[in-house]
C-alpha cells in the first residue's frame, strides 16, 4: 500500500476508530450507519500509519434527515451517492480485524453498530485482540476533573476547539485528548503532591476556556459523578456489544 509505514515488529498495531449514525426517533428504530472513520497507529510511538474515511449510503435514504441539527452534520444529499455498507465491508474489514480497537465510548455503541452492520449483509464481523475505549480509561484517571466525559467536554476543557462529529475528525481529537491527558498525568505523577492540589476538590473540578480575548483562562464548573469503567478489555467473538 503507497505510504504505509510498517510498525515495529512485535507491537500489535492500534487502529483507533469512529462511526456517525442515525438517530432513531421512534420505538423499534434502528441506527444505520452513515460515516466510518478509522486511524491506524504503532502503539511504541503512535505514528500515524493508515487512515480511512467513507461516507455510507444507508438502504433506506429517509431513515437520514434532510437538515442536520449540527454545523458539520451529515445529510440525505449527503450520502445520497455514497457506497453502501457492503461496498466498504471489505476495506473497513481488514482495517479493524486482527488488531487492538480503540475509540471513545466504542464498547457500549461503535462495536454494536460495526457488529450490526456486517451481520445486516451476511458476514461475520471484524474481531479485535482487544479494546482500548478512552471514556473508561480516562473516566478512571481524569474523570474527576472533566465532567460528564463526553468528548465535546474534554476538547473544550484542552482548548481543542469544538467536536465537529464526523468521523475521521472525532478520531483525530480522540487522540489529540489522550496525548494531552497523558502528559498532564505524566507530569503529576513527577510532583503529586503539588500538581494535584491545582485540581482535586470534592465538589468542583476546574476546567479551561478561551476569554473573548483569547487567552486561556480558568473556571470552576459543578462536578458530576462519573461511573468507573473498566479500562483495556480482551475481546471474544460472544462479547462484542455487551
Amino acid at each position: 500500500m503507497e505510504g504505509f509505514i510498517p510498525c515495529q515488529e512485535g507491537s500489535a498495531e492500534i487502529v483507533f476508530f469512529d462511526i456517525e449514525t442515525t438517530v432513531p426517533n421512534r420505538t423499534g428504530q434502528r441506527f444505520c450507519v452513515l460515516e466510518f472513520g478509522a486511524i491506524v497507529v504503532c502503539p511504541r510511538n503512535l505514528v500515524e500509519l493508515e487512515s480511512y474515511s467513507t461516507l455510507i449510503k444507508p438502504k433506506d435514504l429517509s431513515v437520514v434527515a434532510l437538515r442536520s441539527g449540527r454545523s458539520d452534520g451529515i445529510t440525505r444529499d449527503a450520502v445520497a451517492n455514497a457506497p453502501g455498507f457492503e461496498e466498504v465491508a471489505d476495506k473497513i474489514f481488514n482495517l479493524l480485524n486482527g488488531r487492538v480497537w480503540g475509540g471513545h465510548n466504542i464498547q457500549r455503541f461503535d462495536c454494536v453498530r460495526i457488529k450490526e452492520a456486517f451481520a445486516d449483509i451476511g458476514r461475520p464481523p471484524p474481531v479485535p485482540v482487544g479494546i482500548i475505549d478512552s471514556l473508561g480509561v480516562l473516566t478512571e484517571k481524569f474523570g474527576k476533573r472533566a465532567g460528564n466525559m463526553k468528548m465535546a467536554s474534554l476538547a473544550t476543557y484542552f482548548g481543542l476547539g469544538q467536536q465537529k462529529h464526523r468521523s475521521l475528525d472525532d478520531v483525530r481529537m480522540n487522540l489529540e485528548v489522550l496525548k494531552h491527558c497523558a502528559t498532564v498525568l505524566f507530569l503529576e505523577s513527577s510532583l503529586p503532591s503539588i500538581l494535584n492540589r491545582s485540581w482535586h476538590s470534592p465538589s468542583t473540578i476546574t476546567t479551561r476556556s478561551r476569554s473573548s480575548a483569547g487567552k486561556l483562562t480558568c473556571k470552576e464548573e459543578t462536578s458530576r459523578k462519573s461511573p468507573t469503567y473498566q479500562r483495556t478489555v480482551p475481546y471474544t467473538r460472544e462479547s462484542l456489544g455487551k
